[in-house]
């Protein structure tokens, strides 16, 4: 498990005020930087920095699932030894939203979104190509709405 890394107060801060209400203008960062008190380079230069230290992971919209486009739940039975090498070939495709290991047969869970259901079909072939491992598709079949947002 990785070590835990310290951010600063102006870090958390910024990671605390814009998990939820992005602004939705021209120049959000603009809008950020100048609501935590530095200037928009700063602010760019921050996320930047939290995302090559790991403890950002993207910064992007959560739409609620196929309202624009197409998502679906995925999984993967991985040998344990292959985990962490296979979550990073997942983890490399820009159809890939998130994964996370789970204790099951099927331990390496994802999410996929696309264009329409063929561009998820596509992935799907793209992640067994490359893995050597047959995903299996787990449709939404009821939704549930669950505030991902955190205090740090």
């Amino acid at each position: 498990m990785p070590a835990v890394q310290a951010i600063t107060e102006q870090e958390r801060a910024l990671l605390n005020s814009y998990q939820r209400d992005f602004p939705l203008q021209a120049r959000p960062y603009a809008a950020m930087a100048d609501a935590l008190g530095m200037d928009e380079d700063a602010l760019l230069a921050m996320l930047r920095g939290l995302q090559e230290r790991g403890i950002l992971g993207r910064v992007g919209v959560t739409v609620r699932p196929n309202s624009a486009g197409a998502s679906t739940l995925a999984a993967l039975a991985v040998p344990p030894a292959r985990l962490d090498a296979v979550a990073d070939q997942v983890s490399a495709l820009k159809s890939v939203n998130h994964n996370y290991a789970r204790e099951h047969d099927f331990n390496l869970w994802f999410v996929l979104t696309a264009a329409d259901d063929a561009g998820l079909d596509q992935a799907l072939a793209e992640i067994a190509s490359t893995t050597g491992l047959t995903p299996i598709k787990l449709p939404l079949d009821a939704e549930y709405h669950i505030d991902l947002g955190f205090t740090l």
